[in-house]
């Protein structure tokens, strides 16, 4: 399939029409964009060369995975495929990182805490786990724009990753229904790029890039039959669930007026419920607007309507006279760019359901789980005060299996997707687009790409010849797959003749090899020392090579870590790195009958760790666990060793 006359769709006519492009000049016989055709009307005269002369605004570049949309989806993708050592470009179209959960719109990252039995609470680790321990390091104050550098400088220091901000994926060449390359325009420096990949992972929510590239997708509600999904409507429609524009306050000490702005829509509450406006910190989700069949080309129709809802709730809130407790507060902040829930999804091999997540269903190509409740808003949002907000279906007994069939693209064969464009029905979206979720589901498919590069596979054929090697990545890299224990054979903590702790308040040490890296539900997976300074032993009767050392510690899976835009929410965590971690230890490996230290770690912040030294010939390798952040004993849930 050629490259799509891209230019004659009336949002892109007019990101080429800014740059000087004749629509029908543009490109070649190829397809190519004309290196002249995109500065026809230039004028340039530069003075410090004396000459005329037309500015080169066209790149091409290569890369094995290409990751659009940094969100915490695409973050956890593009990082994931680095780290595998694949050479991978992040690429965003706004200027800071971050989606849905940036500074621009400040939703806060959610993972699983709303299960119905007592563990209400089963936090994902992994990149997104790394991500919010580091914000509390280093953001202890709970900015959301310091947030946004904590998260530019983890992406942009990894290896193998490059990053491209301000910058819109537009179109894509396919041929033979696999793509070659996409076509961006980076507004910042008037640049088109065309980005060459061998993986391709859209990860931007809307996915314009995965659209243009002939991937299936729908949009709308399915209807109750099609999925026997009890919560669907009766019959399918278009409806999608809204965007929402969000607020933040402070106290000013003294009453402050306030004056709405033209703008401003009046705030209906005669037609509401009441309970809506319960506090002046923080809000209001529910300031939101769907879409009953097209809410990409409405975005900047709601988008005013939106502001224009925002503050006329907060003018009721200000002038109504019915909130004397408001007299002192003022808008500290109010979002300019809506978050949206929903758009296209794009089908996959499996489209996951309702009926499924609530049965509980064990998928054989699982790679990451959920939890959320099915939390389905109103579609028609504010303007549809007769329905509630959000209709809150049901919670989940345990957190449900997420299968790798659902994120990629059944038609076109190197294209994967996470977030809230994966292959789901609208009910099951309402729990799998949380952000912690969505993050999960990046690190499987940034992961799975360097696995299908080096075996020229399709993500397919991944899921039908080997997925088994996928869930042992990523087990070994601390996601959890629920009902699926690691089974590494090439671990030698699990050979090892015996394990020896110098001290076990709870658990127990051969625990640590057994794997599965957390406590599940009341089953106890850990080995917990009496106190600090502990030891831990592992000897072989025979000597092995030890290169490698990888240890799970305890970050406390049962407490929530997000930062939110109330601080008051903060009352049941820790707002620091968690203090069970371990921060403190050395690594030893016994030749001819002496200990050598080979590693040290000093302020940790990760709760997988992971080693590398000289191999040495040993029969045995201690961990000495000197200290944590703050908790009185040390907790390890896993560790392996390799050659």
């Amino acid at each position: 399939m050629k490259r799509r006359d891209f230019f004659k769709k009336t949002t892109l006519a007019t990101v080429a029409t800014g740059v000087g492009v004749s629509s029908a000049s543009a490109k070649d016989k190829n397809g190519n964009i004309k290196e002249q055709a995109k500065r026809v009307k230039d004028n340039w005269y530069q003075v410090g060369e004396g000459k005329k002369g037309v500015p080169s605004r066209h790149k091409k570049v290569s890369y094995e995975v290409v990751v659009v949309g940094a969100g915490i989806a695409g973050i956890c993708a593009a990082v994931a495929a680095a780290r595998t050592g694949a050479k991978t470009v992040l690429i965003n179209d706004r200027p800071v990182l971050g989606g849905n959960a940036s500074s621009e719109i400040r939703v806060t990252v959610n993972g699983v805490m709303h299960l119905k039995n007592k563990h209400k609470i089963e936090r994902e680790t992994g990149i997104v786990e790394e991500l919010l321990i580091e914000n509390w390091h280093y953001n202890p104050q709970e900015s959301y724009p310091v947030w946004d550098h904590v998260v530019y400088d983890f992406v942009t220091r990894e290896k193998n990753l490059d990053v491209m901000l301000n910058t819109q994926a537009l179109d894509t060449s396919t041929k033979n229904n696999k793509i070659s390359d996409i076509l961006c325009w980076q507004s910042t420096t008037e640049t088109y790029y065309t980005i060459e990949g061998k993986m391709f992972c859209d990860c931007s929510g809307d996915g314009l890039m995965a659209a243009q590239s002939g991937a299936e997708y729908r949009t709308g509600r399915e209807g109750k039959s099609e999925f026997n999904e009890s919560f669907a409507p009766d019959k399918a429609d278009g409806w999608q669930m809204g965007a929402s524009v969000m607020m933040i306050t402070k106290d000013m000490g003294r009453p402050v007026k306030y004056f709405p702005p033209k703008f401003m829509i009046p705030y209906e509450a005669d037609k509401m419920n009441k309970r809506r406006i319960k506090h002046f910190k923080e809000g209001y989700w529910w300031v939101e607007l769907g879409s009953d069949y097209d809410i990409i080309a409405d975005y900047e129709e709601n988008r005013h309507k939106l502001l224009g809802y925002m503050h006329g709730v907060w003018d009721h809130v200000k002038n109504s006279g019915e909130y004397p407790g408001s007299e002192n507060i003022v808008l500290d902040w109010v979002g300019s760019f809506p978050g949206r829930r929903e758009s296209r999804r794009f089908m996959g091999d499996h489209i996951l359901s309702q009926t499924e997540m609530q049965n509980n269903k064990q998928f054989e190509d699982a790679v990451a789980y959920g939890g959320w409740s099915f939390d389905e808003h109103c579609p028609g949002g504010i303007e549809n005060p007769s329905e509630p907000p959000s209709y809150f279906h049901a919670r989940f007994d345990e957190v449900y299996q997420v299968p790798f069939r659902s994120l990629y693209s059944k038609n076109i064969e190197n294209l994967m997707f996470a977030g809230r464009n994966v292959s789901v029905t609208h009910v099951a979206l309402s729990s799998t687009r949380i952000q912690a979720t969505c993050g999960l589901m990046g690190q499987a498919i940034g992961t799975a790409a360097k696995l299908c590069i080096d075996n020229k596979w399709s993500p397919r054929d991944l899921a039908n010849k080997n997925i088994a090697s996928l869930q042992e990545q990523l087990l070994r890299d601390d996601v959890y797959i629920p009902k699926r224990p690691a089974n590494d054979k090439n671990n030698l903590a699990k050979k090892a003749s015996s394990i020896i702790a110098s001290s076990t308040r709870s658990g127990d040490s051969q625990l640590l090899v057994n794997g599965i890296s957390r406590d599940v539900g009341d089953v106890v997976h850990h080995w917990e020392s009496e106190g600090k300074n502990a030891e831990v032993l592992f000897e072989w009767e025979k000597s092995v090579s030890i290169s490698q050392l990888e240890l799970k510690g305890d970050t406390n899976l049962r407490r929530n870590m997000m930062m939110h835009k109330n601080p008051d929410k903060n009352a049941k965590q820790v707002t620091a790195v968690p203090p069970e971690l371990l921060k403190d230890f050395t690594v030893e490996v016994r030749v001819n009958g002496q200990w050598k230290e080979v590693a040290k770690v000093e302020d940790n912040l990760t709760r997988l760790v992971k080693l590398s030294f000289d191999a040495t010939n040993t029969t045995g390798v201690k961990l000495k666990l000197k200290d944590t952040w703050g908790a009185d004993n040390i907790r390890l849930y896993e560790v392996r060793l390799y050659s």
